[in-house]
């Protein structure tokens, strides 16, 4: 999954889509999660991170990282075709 090129991102976790208008505002750990989305990470490697730097249960972190994912799909920040 890869987040459209053209997302703003700021350190306070403010994200913008100019291709639509739409605002948003993401925690620290979504911030991160969309900040490795957009240096081309994987799905895997972003868990892993996570779970390393939160120190939390990998089922967890899997879920909630699934429903995040699945969140940004439907507010229209990825990109399908890469």
């Amino acid at each position: 999954m890869k987040l459209l090129k053209n997302i703003a991102l700021s350190d306070t976790g403010f994200v913008f889509n100019p291709g639509n208008g739409d605002s948003f505002s993401v925690n620290p750990i979504g911030l991160s999660i969309l900040k490795d989305l957009q240096e081309g990470k994987s799905e895997d490697a972003i868990r892993n991170r996570v779970i390393e730097d939160y120190q939390t249960d990998k089922e967890t972190i899997e879920k909630d990282l699934y429903d995040f994912l699945k969140m940004i799909e439907q507010f229209n920040l990825t990109d399908y075709h890469e």
